[in-house]
């Protein structure tokens, strides 16, 4: 193989690895089973009611810990007061690790680990912002 070939590729897939979730597809459909096992603790419809955990209805975008009446952990509370925002990004860390992005959440979640699932779960979350 060339050294110029070579070059091209290693920058394609650098580009491709660059780019959160790129690498997977998204499939709100999809993402609405895997947000079955959320529904123990989360809503998701509009103007939808609090349960063990806020309701996630527009969640993408908007500042952690702001849903009105709802009593967050302090470690979830200082994140939004430091300006965290549910970027794709930030739900896909903590979405995988909720206790390591956020120690000392009140989530017992364990996290999504499967990635497809993981793309696929903010598919269908930003499908309902």
């Amino acid at each position: 193989m060339s050294y110029h070939y070579l070059s091209f590729a290693a920058a394609a897939l650098a580009s491709v690895l660059a780019l959160p979730g790129s690498a997977w597809s998204q499939d709100a459909a999809a993402g609405q089973r895997v947000f079955n096992q959320c529904r123990a603790c989360h809503t998701i419809d509009e103007d939808g009611r609090n349960a063990v955990g806020p309701n996630l209805h527009d969640i993408v975008g908007r500042k952690a810990a702001s849903v009105e009446k709802f009593q967050y952990s302090a470690a979830m509370k200082e994140k939004g007061e430091q300006g965290w925002i549910w970027t794709e990004e930030n739900l896909q860390s903590y979405l995988r690790k909720p206790r390591e992005v956020v120690p000392g959440t009140k989530m017992s979640f364990p996290g999504v680990r499967n990635d497809q699932q993981l793309n696929d779960l903010i598919a269908y979350l930003k499908s309902q912002s």
